[in-house]
């Protein structure tokens, strides 16, 4: 998996994108949008908390957590199904975002149903149930690459890629003050932007259009 995103088009990805829309009861290709914009957001809110000595201990000890071993990953089917995501998951979800986000945790949910059209509580839920299996990747990767706390930083750049562009979407999706201005920038960038024609698949809403047959 060269980026995050990549996740999406997997078996793994599919599984999660299923299970979030049967939860909040948005379709699947609007909830394959909300991941495309939360997934980036929530690795570059990691990867800022890690860039000070305090937030690398605090996210490699979060990493060491057998809960994000990576274990989460072969037990998708059965935490996603049954009707209703698994209530340890969604703890746990809960306070992954409560320790990533923070006090930004609304101000992201905002700005990305403003730029999906997803109702912000959707959207809640919807990265709820994607933090721990975020987490369950990355500690996947720490252990079998054997990262240590110094190298957390360089763990999270591998997923979220060096897009100057991305990281300046990832930067508004986590800092807007909620005026709007960002939004046109945040949408262009998940549906390939104005400039593209209908049939044209470009951008990151190209890709989640050709998974899901449009």
């Amino acid at each position: 998996m060269s980026s995050i995103l990549d996740l999406l088009g997997s078996d793994m990805g599919k599984q999660l994108i299923g299970g979030a829309s049967a939860q909040t009861g948005q379709s699947p290709d609007k909830t394959a949008t909300v991941l495309s914009m939360a997934l980036p957001a929530l690795m570059g809110a990691m990867k800022r908390n890690a860039s000070t000595p305090e937030g690398a201990k605090n996210l490699n000890n979060a990493l060491e957590d057998n809960r994000h071993d990576g274990s989460i990953l072969d037990k998708l089917g059965g935490l996603l199904g049954g009707g209703g995501a698994d209530s340890s998951l969604m703890n746990d979800g809960a306070g992954i975002l409560s320790h990533v986000l923070g006090g930004n945790q609304s101000k992201v949910e905002n700005n990305i149903s403003r730029a999906s059209g997803v109702d912000s509580n959707s959207v809640g839920q919807i990265i709820k149930m994607a933090a721990p299996v975020l987490m369950g990747l990355l500690g996947n990767k720490k252990r079998k690459e054997n990262v240590q706390e110094g190298g957390i930083g360089s763990l999270l750049g591998s997923f979220l890629g060096n897009s100057s562009g991305s990281q300046s979407i990832i930067e508004s999706l986590l800092d807007s003050d909620g005026d709007g201005s960002v939004l046109d920038d945040i949408a262009g960038m998940f549906t390939g932007g104005d400039d593209k024609k209908d049939g044209d698949n470009g951008g990151i809403g190209g890709m989640l259009g050709g998974m899901f047959g449009k």
